[in-house]
């Protein structure tokens, strides 16, 4: 089994899951386990309907993350051109 450590947890989340845990008499910590083990509501957002967001991506577009550029670039230049358009705003 693996195991994983949640930092940064809202206060409201965390009380909510104190007092589910309380009511049930197990431990916070089981509580958690018994929620992640829950199935997601079906409710919400369909991604794939919108086209903004697919399970997979396609073969080119895994390899064209590993393709090179076809020149050189120039990070100088390309810095100061950003710096002279942060001028400009």
């Amino acid at each position: 089994m693996g195991n994983m450590t949640v930092r940064k947890i809202d206060d409201d989340v965390m009380r909510d899951l104190r007092i589910s845990a309380a009511k049930r008499g197990v431990s916070m910590e089981q509580e958690a386990r018994d929620r992640l083990q829950r199935p997601l509501p079906a409710s919400g957002p369909d991604f794939a309907d919108h086209g903004t967001w697919r399970p997979k991506a396609s073969l080119e577009e895994l390899m064209a993350l590993g393709i090179r550029p076809e020149k050189p670039i120039d990070h100088k230049a390309e810095t100061d051109a950003l710096y002279d358009y942060m001028d400009k705003i």
